[in-house]
Parts: structure tokens; C-alpha cells; sequence
């Protein structure tokens, strides 16, 4: 139980930790296809070369996955030293603190290529930079998660916390989705004549920024006073065992990787599906995240509420169902015989309900989970529960711009977009398959 109730300012301060890593992760997600295989019509000049490896692959695809399968290795180990940690400070934030210096430092130079041309020494340079980015933001993310069942005893705190969560998550996904409207901006003030010197600057500008943003629960949140959770003595692999016991975790795990990758291919496609599915222009990205935000936030008390009176798996079946309906749509992106603009913020529109309400529930429900075994087994586990989870989620997202930067050879063009489309048909899949597992979920109400 925590030692103190988490003051209004407190809770908010805990949640920008949330703004600065879903900026740098984002960042990521949104820009490394883009500015490493732009397409025709971007600007840019395309940095690694578009091979194919054993003949269905290509070379972005694998440094992508690479790079997230030794972070997703290295997160059961952040993990465990976090739970049996016994640091005088705590057992989270001093992990938080540290880990924010070298997460900027390669995120900049994950879009600082040796060479502004087609290389192979760019895509080596990728793979080093990524992973190394990886690594250090999780000895972040997996902490700061962690301490959402520590600083949250009920479960209304819970989803109100993630709530909060969530928010920051999303205000980081418009600040990374509006790259292009920044470099815009540069190029106009400061006359930067080069697209690729914009972009970079930009990114280094938003890196430096997030890091900043994530001192703020270093700071503002002391661990000692709102915490009292005990220190694990299990060893790591005994640890993960106990943790993949869990009926419960591994429907939520499974359902939780495949929102996950349907998500990360959307994200990725975004500035493709605006500017080669609909012709509009690449600023028009950061309006239409603007634009989920605004509609996604109207519905923030509403998810709170329902999740009060109906539960918590209700509203999570229903948005999986609605976003798989919402990938379909992409396919035909362009092809309605109305207003482009009208069918992108329709799509926008329909997509917010779900995105806010998967966004809130997830950690809300892990966190939950995560306290009702540390009751049943008396180990606090809590950072092994976030680790195992984001290790899926990171292999969903990983594999999501895998799949996303291997359609691209199918086309990602003017013309020649079948590629493109083809992401739509890949989401309605993964969200359908979202939904039947997560059906099997039971869900403990109060």
C-alpha cells in the first residue's frame, strides 16, 4: 500500500515521463522508413539500399528487427535488477535517471548517417545506433511502468493513472508525427535550402526536448514516500517463469503483441498513406495526430466512466473490433468517390475511441494483474510484468515496420502504391486476432 496518496501535480508529473520517451520511441517509429527509404515524392534522399534478403526481406526490415530482439533480451534483465533493488532512493527512479543521457544521445544520432547517400555503411551505422537506443530507453520505460501498480493501490487510481499515462503517450505521438511541420518551419526562418539538414535538426531539437521532459518525475516524484513495496529475491529466470504462469498474462500478451504490431504499421505508413494515398501534403501528418488527440481526449472521462460500470474487457473487445473495421478502410484510402479530406479525418475520427481506450486500459489491467499475484505469492513483480510485456510490444512494434518496410516493395509510390494497401489488409488481421484472444481474458470486477 503506498505510504501517501499521489497529489494531482504529482500524478501529472509521473506522466510526462510518459511524453518524453513516447517522443524519442516515436521518433523512431515514425521517421526511420521515411527518412531512410523516403518515398519519390518526399524530398529526401534514400540512405540505405533497398535489397532483399533471401529474396523477400529487405536490409531496413532486419536492422529494425535486429536491433529490437537484443532490446527485448535486454529487458527481463533491466527488470529483475529493478525489482530486487535496494537502492536507499528506490527501486525505479535511480534506473530512470541514468538511463535518460544515453537514450537521447543515440535516438540524435540514430538520424545522423555517415554518409547522406545510399550506403551500406548507413545501414551498419543503423544497426549499432538502434540498438544501443533501445537498450538505454528501456532501463527508462521499464521502471517508470513498474511504478504505476506501486503509486496506485485501487483500481479506479489505476485507470486514472494510466489515463494520465496515456495522455502523455499520445501528446508524444504529435509531437514526433509533426517532424515535417517542424523542418518546414526550419526551412523557412533559419533558410535551410537541404530537406535531409531539416529533418536532422529537427529530430535533434525533439530528442534533447523529450529527455528534458523526462527528468520531471526524477525529480518531482519521490519513490521513498509514495511506495512501500518490497525489494524481489527471485532470481531472473525463475522470475519470468512465475511471471508466464499467469493464465490471465498470457492472453493479455498475446493480444497486447498483435494491437502492438497492427499499431506500429499504421504509425509507420502514416506519411506514406497522406502523401502517396491521398496526395495530400507530408505537413498534413502532424494535423491529422492533432486532430486524433483533440477527438481521443473528449473521450478520456467517457472510457473512465464505462470502465466503472461495465468493465474493463468490454470496451477493450469493442475498440479491437472497431479499429480492425478501420484497416479495412485504409485499403481503399484515395478510392471513395468523396473529398480526401474527408476521408482521412472520418478515418481519424473513428480511430480515436479506440486508440484512447487501448491506450488507458492495457497498463490499468496489467497493473492489476501485477498486484493480484504479488497478494497470491507475496513478490513484488511488478517490473518482471512490465518487462515481459514490453518486450512483446517491442517485438510487435518491431515486427509491424518490418512488415511495413517489406510491403514497401510492393509499392509505396504515386502510381504504384499496392504495397501501401496491403498494410491495411495486414492490420484487420492483427486486430481481429487481438480480439479473439483477448476474449479468453477474465476479468476480475470489483
Amino acid at each position: 500500500m503506498p505510504v501517501a496518496k499521489l497529489s494531482l501535480n504529482k500524478q501529472l508529473s509521473y506522466a510526462c515521463g510518459m511524453i518524453g520517451w513516447s517522443i524519442m520511441t516515436n521518433l523512431i517509429i515514425v521517421m526511420l522508413p521515411y527518412f531512410y527509404l523516403p518515398p519519390s515524392n518526399a524530398g529526401l534522399v534514400p540512405l540505405v539500399p533497398q535489397l532483399l534478403l533471401f529474396g523477400v526481406v529487405n536490409i531496413l526490415s532486419v536492422i529494425a528487427a535486429s536491433g529490437r530482439f537484443v532490446d527485448a533480451l535486454f529487458d527481463p534483465f533491466i527488470a529483475s535488477l529493478s525489482d530486487k533493488s535496494q537502492n536507499p532512493k528506490g527501486r525505479r527512479i535511480p534506473f530512470m535517471k541514468w538511463a535518460i543521457f544515453p537514450a537521447v544521445a543515440f535516438c540524435c544520432l540514430t538520424f545522423y548517417p555517415i554518409e547522406m547517400k545510399e550506403s551500406g555503411h548507413n545501414a551498419a551505422w543503423l544497426a549499432v545506433t538502434m540498438t544501443l537506443f533501445f537498450m538505454s530507453v528501456t532501463a527508462y520505460i521499464i521502471p517508470f511502468n513498474a511504478l504505476l501498480p506501486e503509486l496506485a493501490e485501487t483500481p479506479d487510481e489505476k485507470v486514472k493513472l494510466s489515463s494520465f499515462q496515456q495522455a502523455g503517450f499520445v501528446i508524444g505521438i504529435i509531437i514526433a508525427a509533426s517532424v515535417n511541420n517542424y523542418a518546414d518551419g526550419l526551412q523557412h526562418f533559419f533558410h535551410i535550402t537541404n530537406r535531409d539538414s531539416a529533418v536532422q535538426y529537427t529530430i535533434w531539437g525533439l530528442s534533447i526536448l523529450a529527455g528534458l521532459i523526462m527528468l520531471v518525475p526524477v525529480f518531482a516524484v519521490d519513490e521513498k514516500k509514495y511506495s512501500s513495496s518490497k525489494p524481489s529475491h527471485l532470481p531472473i529466470l525463475r522470475a519470468i517463469r512465475k511471471t508466464f504462469s499467469n493464465r490471465n498474462f498470457k492472453y493479455y500478451l498475446i493480444s497486447d503483441f498483435s494491437f502492438y504490431m497492427a499499431l506500429s504499421v499504421i504509425s509507420s505508413g502514416m506519411l506514406y498513406f497522406v502523401t502517396v494515398l491521398l496526395n495530400l501534403p507530408e505537413s498534413m501528418g502532424g494535423a491529422l495526430m492533432g486532430a486524433m488527440v483533440v477527438f481521443s481526449l473528449v473521450f478520456y472521462p467517457v472510457i473512465n466512466y464505462l470502465s466503472k460500470r461495465i468493465g474493463k474487457k468490454p470496451l477493450v473487445l469493442f475498440s479491437f473490433g472497431l479499429l480492425s473495421l478501420i484497416f479495412v478502410a485504409i485499403y481503399f484510402l484515395g478510392k471513395f468517390p468523396i473529398s480526401v479530406y474527408i476521408q482521412v479525418y472520418a478515418l481519424v475520427l473513428c480511430a480515436s475511441f479506440p486508440l484512447a481506450a487501448l491506450g488507458i486500459l492495457p497498463n490499468a489491467i496489467l497493473a492489476g494483474i501485477a498486484q493480484d499475484d504479488a497478494r497470491e505469492t507475496g513478490e513484488n513483480r511488478e517490473g518482471m510484468f512490465f518487462a515481459v510485456k514490453y518486450l512483446f510490444v517491442k517485438m510487435g512494434q518491431t515486427l509491424g515496420i518490418a512488415l511495413f518496410a517489406f510491403l514497401t516493395v510492393y509499392g509505396k509510390d504515386p502510381g504504384h502504391d499496392y504495397g501501401l494497401r496491403l498494410n491495411g489488409v495486414c492490420g484487420f488481421t492483427l486486430c481481429l486476432t487481438a480480439l479473439i484472444f483477448f476474449s479468453r481474458f477474465k476479468e476480475k470486477r470489483v
